[in-house]
Parts: structure tokens; C-alpha cells; sequence
């Protein structure tokens, strides 16, 4: 083997040890986990504050007079879309607690105690790979299989933020603009109904309001889906995408580190 392949390793093992204990990527990974963890937040309060917008709306009653009751009807319009954000709200929720975990696991990562542990074994690799003999095969597997574990949950961090940043972060401002939007247009549309006193301008009212409601809850069921395609993207599709890259590479690394251990 020619000299700057059997020293591409070691210096890739060293390289790595050190970002253990410098923690550059850890601290990135950690930055951009507390921003996706703000953006499920405000999506959750976004979503509860439509919800709770609609369920006024769906008990809102009018009184037309002594002899006239009308029972105003508006939220019957919005009872899929509201059952839909009660989901999205609770999916945010469970978002918010991935962004919590990866904010824990990369926090747990990042102790001394772990970077000390792969540093021995770093040492101990290396120290067998400079004999005669070539390293024990399950000391290399054990090896990669902690610097995968180690910096798994960081490098999906960096690939979920950066893929947020490049693809999705416009969709996801004009989606939470439209949901904040729509719960201040259906506020209004409840508190111009609950301002009328007169049974025959509540019907008029009625029946303009209905055509808006329709049009305002198919808004929010296409922005909602949206946020919810987006957050999956982010904690659900990108992460495991990162994690069969991992397992390729500890497929494909095993035969890698022995093979050169034994040039």
C-alpha cells in the first residue's frame, strides 16, 4: 500500500478524536436543533390558538329577538379543518420533543467521559496498527461503531437544518403567516356575528360569511399539510436517511480499517 493511503486513516482517526474534544460540529448541531425546537414551538402555539379561535366560533349563539332564536352555525364549516389541527397540533408537540431528544443525546454525546472513552481506544488502535500484528478486528469494529454513534445524531442535525435552510425555509414562513392569518380572519368572522342583534341581518350575514370560512379553511388545510410534509422532512426522513448512510458505512468501513490495519 503506498504511504499516503496507509496514513490516510490514522490521520482521519486523529482528526475525528480531536473534533470530540473541540466540539465544533457539536456546538452547530446544537444551535441549529434549538431553532428547528423554536419552530415546532411557534407552529404548536400557532395551531392551539386556531383551535381555540374555532371552538368560539362553533359555540358562538345569537339571540334575534323575544320570539326569534337563531343559533349561528358558522363553525360546522370548520369542524374537518379543526380536526385537523388538533392532529397537526399534537404532531408539533411530538416535533418539539425529537428537537428536545436530539438537543439531549448530542448534549450526552458531548461529555468528557465519551470523548475520553474514544480516545483510548483511538490510542489503542493505533498503538496495535504500529506492531508487527494488525489490530484485533473487533477493537476496529468497536471503534467505528462508537465515532458513528457518536457523531451520528450531530451530522443529522446539520443535514436537517441545512436542508431547512436551502429548501424549506420559505414554505415554512408563508405557511405559519397563513395560519396566523386565518386565525385572525375567523376571529373576526365570529365577532361580526356575535355583533348582530337583528335575525334578518344575521342570516344575511350568514350566508356572505359561509363562502369565506369555506375559502379560509381550505387555506389552512393546504398550509397545514405543508408544515406537517416539512417537520416530517426535518425529524423523520432526513434523520433516517443519515442513519442508513451510517449503517453503509459501517458495513463498508469494517473491511476498510482491517484491511489497511493489516498492510
Amino acid at each position: 500500500m503506498h504511504p499516503p493511503q496507509r496514513y490516510l486513516l490514522p490521520f482521519l482517526l486523529v482528526l475525528l478524536v480531536g473534533l470530540t474534544w473541540l466540539q465544533p460540529l457539536d456546538q452547530l448541531a446544537q444551535a441549529y436543533s434549538e431553532a428547528g425546537l423554536k419552530r415546532s414551538l411557534a407552529a404548536f402555539a400557532a395551531a392551539r390558538g386556531l383551535n381555540a379561535v374555532i371552538s368560539v366560533i362553533q359555540g358562538t349563539e345569537v339571540t334575534g329577538g323575544a320570539f326569534v332564536n337563531v343559533t349561528l352555525a358558522l363553525g360546522q364549516v370548520l369542524d374537518p379543518v379543526n380536526d385537523l389541527i388538533e392532529q397537526f397540533a399534537r404532531l408539533m408537540l411530538l416535533v418539539s420533543v425529537v428537537f428536545s431528544a436530539q438537543l439531549l443525546l448530542m448534549k450526552m454525546g458531548a461529555t468528557w467521559v465519551v470523548s475520553l472513552v474514544l480516545t483510548v481506544l483511538a490510542a489503542w488502535w493505533l498503538w496495535q496498527r504500529s506492531r508487527a500484528h494488525p489490530p484485533s478486528p473487533w477493537l476496529g469494529r468497536l471503534l467505528v461503531a462508537l465515532l458513528l454513534v457518536r457523531f451520528v445524531v450531530p451530522v443529522a442535525a446539520v443535514t436537517s437544518e441545512l436542508s431547512y435552510q436551502a429548501f424549506m425555509a420559505e414554505q415554512f414562513a408563508v405557511s405559519q403567516q397563513a395560519i396566523e392569518s386565518s386565525t385572525a380572519a375567523l376571529g373576526g368572522a365570529g365577532s361580526a356575528a356575535e355583533s348582530t342583534t337583528r335575525w334578518w341581518e344575521l342570516r344575511e350575514k350568514l350566508a356572505a360569511k359561509i363562502d369565506e370560512l369555506k375559502a379560509d379553511a381550505d387555506s389552512v388545510v393546504a398550509h397545514v399539510i405543508d408544515l406537517i410534509v416539512l417537520f416530517l422532512m426535518q425529524t423523520v426522513v432526513l434523520p433516517l436517511l443519515v442513519l442508513l448512510g451510517a449503517w453503509w458505512l459501517w458495513r463498508a468501513s469494517l473491511g476498510g480499517w482491517n484491511n489497511t490495519a493489516a498492510a
